[in-house]
């Protein structure tokens, strides 16, 4: 295994990806092992304004933070330096590592996450109440008529 560096990857998707990066040159056919990747897009409200970074992470669809992605989907890749986008990506990782460990922290021996409080907070009201709610309206609304 190789050093690890910050890397900004211009896949044959099309879709570029910021991630710390290793590359494996064990076998014949070097792989890249990508640690939580994620897709930086800036945005620019206004042109006088300041600018502004997007993250999202690469996959929305799973919470795995270690991708391994062979060289022929890679059209370019390069060592990333600037401080800015590394701290920018530090920081998303951080808060979603702690987001992770409050998830963590609320699960009972069984797997099950915990309500914090009442399993009623946060409804407004029962079927049934609106149901009867809604008749009232209706049969008043038909009298009116």
């Amino acid at each position: 295994m190789g050093d690890e560096f910050y890397s900004i990857l211009k896949l044959v998707s099309g879709e570029e990806i910021f991630a710390l990066v290793c590359v494996d040159e064990s076998d014949d056919d070097p792989i890249l092992i990508l640690h939580n990747p994620i897709k930086m897009k800036p945005l620019h409200p206004q042109s006088n304004q300041l600018s502004y970074i997007k993250v999202t992470p690469w996959m929305d669809m799973t919470d795995e933070d270690m991708y391994v992605l062979k060289m022929d989907k890679v059209i370019t890749m390069i060592e990333c330096r600037d401080k800015k986008l590394i701290k920018i990506y530090k920081q998303y990782v951080e808060e979603k590592d702690e987001d992770d460990m409050k998830v963590i922290h609320k699960r009972s021996e069984k797997g099950k996450i915990k309500w914090p409080g009442d399993p009623k907070l946060g409804y407004i009201s029962s079927v049934e109440k609106k149901r009867e709610l809604l008749e009232k309206l209706f049969k008043s609304d038909s009298k009116e008529s």
